[in-house]
C-alpha cells in the first residue's frame, strides 16, 4: 500500500498538571471522543452529540512495573493527518483519502495512548516505551479493553467456545443483558446496535507480536477484552493441530519499545457506511515489501468442494486427484481467463511431506502445463507442515508454484500471530502469494505484507447446508469489513433450504443462482474462488460468462441499498465499467435502485441476472435482461426468498 503524504500538521505540545478532561473531534466534528485520567485511563464516544460508548476503560498490566493508581497527564500532543492511500490490493477504493485528527497522551506510568478522530469512527492504541529486561523485553499479565455500553444494546457477535476457534460459527444476536447470562466469548469483529440509529464496529489491526483480542461480557453489561496466555507446553494431536496444555500467567513477552495494536470503532449513521468504510486500511501498518508488481489477485477454480469430479462428453478419464483431472482444470481456467487453480488436500503422497508429489498427479508437468495455458498452480498445505518445513517457499519458488493455501491454524496466541508473519515474510521473499485458510479474521498482515491475498475466518460455502443466506446476510456488515474473504462462492446447484440435499460431488449451495453471482461482487477477496465444477460452468455458460469477468480488486465503491441482517447491494467500478451485487435473507423484496452513481450524459447498456419467478421454490430459476439505462435511470429489483441480483453496465459508444 503506498502512501502520498499531502500534509501533516503538528500542534504545540501541551503540558498538563492535574488530571483533565481531554477532547478529540473528527474533521467535520460529527465525531468526538472525550478522555479523562485518574485510576485509569477513560474515554467516551459521541457521533453528533448523541453519546454511544460511555466511560470505557483501556490500559496494559506489565509485569514487574507497579500500577500507579494516580496518573497524571504529562504532555498532549495533537496533530492533524491527511494524505493518500493507494492500496496494493484494493478492496474498495484505488485511492484512499485518509484524513483524521489524532491526540498522543503521554502518562505519569510511561504509557503512551494515541487516539484518532475519523469522520465515521474513532480508534486508539497503546505505546510504550519502557526500559525492559536485558534483551529488551516485558512481560503483559493483561490488558484493560472494557467497553462500557450506556443501555441495552444490541449485539451481533461470532462466539468462540475457546481460543482454539476456527472463526467459522454462525452469529449470535442478542441484547448485551442477555450476553452477560450466556457468559460466552466471542471473536472480532463485534457489530453494536446502540438503538439510537448508530451502529458501531468493534475491531483490530496492525496486530504483531501479540495475541488476538476475543471479547466477553463484564459485569455491567458491558464487554471486556480476553486473550490466549503464552503456552508452555504443547501437545500435537493428528497431523495439523497443536494443542497448548499448559499456560503462563501472562498473554505476551514482547519487545519493551512498541506501538500495540489499534482497537478501532467504526460509526455508521446508515448501514451503507459500513459497506462503504475503509478505516481497517488508514490503520493498517506500512507495507514491508517494497517492490509489490509480482502481486497479481485474480480468481481461482477450486477442485475440493466438488471433490474434483468432472463428468459429461469430453471427459475420457477417471476424475479424481490425477494428473487427467487437473489438466482439465487448468484448461477450464485458461479458457476462462482465470488466472489459478488450487490443487488441495491430495496433490502430495502425504500432508507430512511437502516436497513429494502424489505420483498420480504429476505436479511437475502440470506446472508445465500450466504455464503453457497461462495458469499458474496454488498448493494447500497444513500449517504444522510448513513450519517444519519453512524452506519449502525457495523449493516452490524454484519449481514454479505461485501461491499456498495455509490451513487449520486454530489458534490466537501470541506465538501463532507470528506464525502468520514469519510465514507472511519468508513467503514474500519468493514472491509466493498465501491463502490463510483455517485462520483467524485479517488484522492488517495483508497490508504489511500484501502478499497475503486473502483469509477464510468465515462461515463460507465449504459448510453447505450450514452455509445459510440467514447467516451470510451479515457478512459484507461484519466480517468483509475488515479485510478479504475466502467464502468460495460460484455454486452452480442451487436450492432453498427446506428442499436442500446436496452432497459431493454434487455440493450445493443455499440460495438462489442470482444469489451466488451477486456473491463475486459484493464479497471482497484478492484470491475469489470458483468453487465448483467445470462441467457445471460449461453447462451454464451464460452464468460462467458474468462470474470470470467479474473483477478481484476496484476502483470505487458505492453502497445502493443496506439494512443489516436483511439486505445489502452494491455498486462497485473497474475502469470505466460498474458491476452490482446483491442478496438477502429468507424475506422476498422489491424495491428500485438509483443509478445517480453513473456519467451524467452518458449512455450505459446493463446486463442483469434476477431471480425468476420461481427461484423461491426452484433455486435455479433466474432471469437474464439487457437494456439501456443512464444516469437518470431507477432499477426495478425483485429478489427472492434468500435470494440476489447481479449485474454489469458498460458505457455505450
Amino acid at each position: 500500500m503506498m502512501r502520498k503524504v499531502i500534509s501533516i500538521i503538528l500542534f504545540s505540545i501541551i503540558t498538563i498538571v492535574s488530571a483533565k478532561g481531554l477532547d478529540l473531534n473528527s474533521p467535520n466534528g460529527s465525531v468526538k471522543v472525550s478522555v479523562k485520567v485518574s485510576d485509569r485511563v477513560y474515554y467516551s464516544v459521541c457521533r453528533e452529540d448523541i453519546p454511544l460508548l460511555e466511560q470505557c476503560h483501556l490500559g496494559l498490566d506489565i509485569k514487574g512495573l507497579s500500577s500507579d493508581k494516580k496518573l497524571k497527564v504529562t504532555s498532549v500532543k495533537s496533530l492533524r493527518i491527511s494524505q493518500e492511500l493507494n492500496p496494493v490490493t484494493p478492496m474498495k477504493f484505488s485511492k484512499i483519502n485518509d484524513l483524521c485528527n489524532a491526540m498522543l497522551i503521554k502518562l505519569s506510568n510511561g504509557l503512551n495512548v494515541e487516539f484518532r478522530a475519523y469522520n465515521d469512527g474513532i480508534a486508539y492504541r497503546i505505546i510504550t516505551a519502557a526500559k525492559g529486561d536485558q534483551n529488551g523485553k516485558v512481560k503483559i499479565s493483561d490488558e484493560d479493553v472494557t467497553l462500557n455500553l450506556p443501555d441495552d444494546y444490541l449485539l451481533h457477535l461470532q462466539p468462540a467456545k475457546d481460543f482454539t476457534s476456527n472463526y467459522e460459527t454462525n452469529y449470535i444476536h442478542l441484547n448485551a443483558k442477555q450476553w452477560k447470562d450466556a457468559n460466552q466469548m466471542a471473536t472480532l469483529p463485534a457489530l453494536i446496535d446502540t438503538k439510537k440509529g448508530f451502529k458501531l464496529l468493534f475491531a483490530e489491526t496492525d496486530l504483531t507480536d501479540y495475541p488476538c483480542l476475543f471479547v466477553s461480557a463484564n459485569r455491567a453489561d458491558g464487554l471486556e477484552g480476553t486473550f490466549s496466555k503464552i503456552a508452555l507446553q504443547e501437545k500435537q494431536e493428528g497431523d495439523r493441530f497443536m494443542r497448548i496444555t499448559k499456560e503462563a500467567d501472562y498473554i505476551a513477552q514482547t519487545s519493551a519499545r512498541r506501538t500495540y495494536p489499534w482497537r478501532y470503532f467504526i460509526i455508521s449513521k446508515d448501514d451503507r457506511e459500513l459497506l462503504e468504510s475503509t478505516l481497517p486500511v488508514k490503520l493498517a501498518a506500512k507495507p514491508e515489501i517494497k517492490d509489490t508488481h509480482w502481486i497479481k489477485p485474480g480468481q481461482v477454480s477450486w477442485e475440493w468442494w466438488n471433490a474434483a469430479s468432472p463428468y459429461g462428453g469430453d471427459v475420457d478419464f477417471v476424475a479424481g486427484f490425477n494428473l487427467e483431472t487437473y489438466k482439465y482444470y487448468i484448461d477450464f481456467a485458461s479458457k476462462n481467463k482465470v488466472p489459478y487453480i488450487i490443487m488441495d488436500e491430495g496433490w502430495a503422497e502425504s500432508v507430512h511431506d511437502p516436497y513429494l508429489p502424489n505420483k498420480k498427479v504429476d505436479l511437475h508437468e502440470l506446472i508445465r502445463y500450466g504455464k503453457e495455458k497461462q495458469v499458474d498452480i496454488i498448493l494447500w498445505l497444513t500449517w504444522l507442515t510448513v513450519e517444519k518445513n519453512m524452506d519449502l517457499f525457495k523449493r516452490f519458488a524454484d519449481w514454479g508454484i505461485k501461491g499456498v493455501k495455509i490451513d487449520f491454524m486454530d489458534r490466537n496466541d501470541q506465538w501463532m500471530v507470528n506464525y502468520y508473519e514469519r510465514v507472511a515474510k519468508e513467503a514474500a521473499k519468493y514472491h509466493i502469494l498465501v491463502d490463510f485458510h483455517g485462520s483467524f479474521t485479517p488484522k492488517g498482515l495483508e497490508h504489511k505484507y500484501p502478499n497475503v491475498i486473502s483469509y477464510e475466518g468465515v462461515r463460507g460455502m465449504e459448510q453447505m447446508e450450514g452455509c445459510q443466506p440467514e447467516n451470510t446476510i451479515f457478512l459484507p456488515f461484519l466480517r468483509n469489513v475488515v479485510g478479504p474473504m475466502d467464502f468460495t462462492p460460484g455454486a452452480m446447484i442451487n436450492m432453498q433450504p427446506d428442499v436442500y440435499g446436496g452432497k459431493r460431488p454434487n455440493a450445493a449451495s443455499v440460495g438462489t443462482r442470482a444469489y451466488q453471482l451477486a456473491l463475486f461482487v459484493l464479497f471482497e477477496s484478492g484470491l475469489q474462488m470458483l468453487c465448483d465444477n467445470p462441467t457445471l460452468y460449461y453447462n451454464n455458460k451464460e452464468c460462467t460468462d458474468f462470474i470470470t469477468q467479474v473483477p478481484v480488486t476496484w476502483d470505487e465503491t458505492k453502497a445502493l441499498k443496506a439494512e443489516v441482517g436483511e439486505v445489502a447491494v452494491v455498486a462497485k467500478r473497474k475502469g470505466n465499467k460498474w458491476f452490482i451485487g446483491g442478496i438477502t435473507n429468507r424475506m422476498e423484496r422489491q424495491f428500485s435502485l438509483d443509478l445517480n452513481f453513473l456519467k451524467k450524459d452518458q449512455s450505459y447498456q446493463i446486463t442483469s441476472f434476477s431471480d425468476g419467478i420461481n427461484a423461491g421454490h426452484q433455486a435455479m430459476d433466474y432471469k437474464k435482461n439487457a437494456q439501456m439505462v443512464s444516469s437518470h435511470s431507477k432499477l426495478q429489483v425483485h429478489l427472492s426468498r434468500n435470494g440476489g441480483y447481479a449485474a454489469v453496465i458498460t458505457e455505450m459508444e
